[in-house]
């Protein structure tokens, strides 16, 4: 946090888990005043099953805790409606087109960064902090600011905040880019916050038991009757039928109860026919595809082509490869060497070095 204090105002995102707790205590201790908000974004009685984890009642209760032993006020917020407009439907919409979304990407861009930064602005906040492993640069020379990745890089969460503006990463602090996960127990601990030990969210906050299948039964009732019996395709030919194209995923080997004496993944999805197309694992291969809905960090486009090492998923520990814009709002993306299940829907993210150049959303797989 290279932000000047001189008793600035800021809200804290705070998710009631260890990592907002201690960013909160950190950013109280350089004598920030603070706003805790933690944000209500899904409804409990669509899913009361997923009333545990991160936005469940418990949670709150203990972001609550945490704000009033640290001596600041705090606040919950609903932004179900808005969560259920951008983020939800966007995730039902991008699997009926075969797509695999990436919805905390979505969320950062529109809900945090978007919605609840208004929130803090109205409040006359001067930055909204949040709990992420990741850091922010700033380039005098351009004037711009870019995501950089945190110390820890195994809990590094740069990979999802690509779509911030410009405007909100001159809003924004994020104390934990200098720490490694285990400094923040130890320090949640040292300060006694009722977090210390919360386990980290392995999950989508809205998705009941961890299973997206669910969340489309949900929400679409008459989608399985209406999908079931499509085509399972391998070497043109059908092989077998399945329950729903928006049940699989680029890559996917498990649930396809195909037999042919080897192993085989899913390497196409065709939405409007509801066919599933399978091959072995040499067909996942790919060198070449474009992205869209592109937001560059570093610079406000690409002039000529770029160097970059490319994350397809947000475990992946990227690859080389070189950038092309090839419109205003596209880029290709060609791998030095080919990749695997280049997956349409997923967020490709540019770096160099530390610093993230920026991402876009996978579209067209070219070759």
């Amino acid at each position: 946090m290279n932000k000047s204090n001189n008793k600035k105002t800021v809200v804290v995102a705070m998710s009631g888990g260890v990592d907002s707790s201690v960013a909160a205590a950190l950013l109280k201790n350089e004598g920030y005043d603070l706003i805790g908000i933690t944000m209500k974004t899904w409804g409990y009685d669509d899913f009361p099953e997923k009333d545990s984890g991160c936005c469940s009642l418990e949670t709150i209760y203990n972001a609550r805790n945490v704000a009033q032993n640290l001596g600041f006020s705090h606040y919950t917020l609903d932004f179900t409606e808005k969560f259920n407009e951008v983020v939800i439907d966007n995730f039902i919409s991008e699997y009926l087109k075969g797509n695999t979304p990436n919805p905390c990407v979505l969320c950062n861009k529109s809900i945090k960064w978007g919605a609840l930064l208004d929130k803090a602005e109205s409040l006359g906040a001067d930055y909204l902090a949040t709990g992420h492993y990741a850091k922010i640069n700033y380039n005098k020379d351009t004037d711009r600011y870019n995501i950089r990745t945190s110390d820890d890089l195994k809990k590094d969460q740069s990979y999802a905040l690509w779509r911030v503006s410009q405007h909100a990463l001159g809003k924004t602090l994020f104390p934990l880019g200098d720490y490694s996960k285990d400094q923040i127990r130890k320090l949640a601990h040292d300060m006694n916050l009722k977090s210390a030990d919360t386990p980290d969210s392995q999950e989508i906050c809205f998705v009941p038991n961890n299973d997206y299948r669910e969340l489309l039964e949900i929400r679409l009732p008459g989608m399985n009757e209406k999908l079931s019996g499509g085509e399972i395709i391998y070497n043109d030919k059908k092989v077998g039928n399945h329950k729903g194209y928006p049940y699989f995923t680029i890559g996917q080997r498990r649930g396809l109860k195909v037999s042919v004496g080897k192993r085989l993944y899913v390497s196409k999805i065709d939405a409007q026919n509801n066919r599933v197309f399978i091959d072995d694992e040499t067909a996942l291969l790919n060198s070449e595809f474009t992205v869209k809905e592109i937001n560059l960090m570093m610079t406000e486009k690409l002039n000529d082509p770029v160097n970059a090492k490319v994350k397809i998923r947000y475990n992946d520990k990227g690859n080389e490869a070189v950038l092309e814009q090839i419109s205003e709002n596209e880029i290709r993306v060609k791998f030095e060497n080919p990749q695997k299940a280049i997956t349409p829907g997923q967020s490709a993210v540019f770096y160099s070095g530390a610093d993230v150049i920026g991402g876009g959303i996978i579209d067209k797989i070219l070759s």
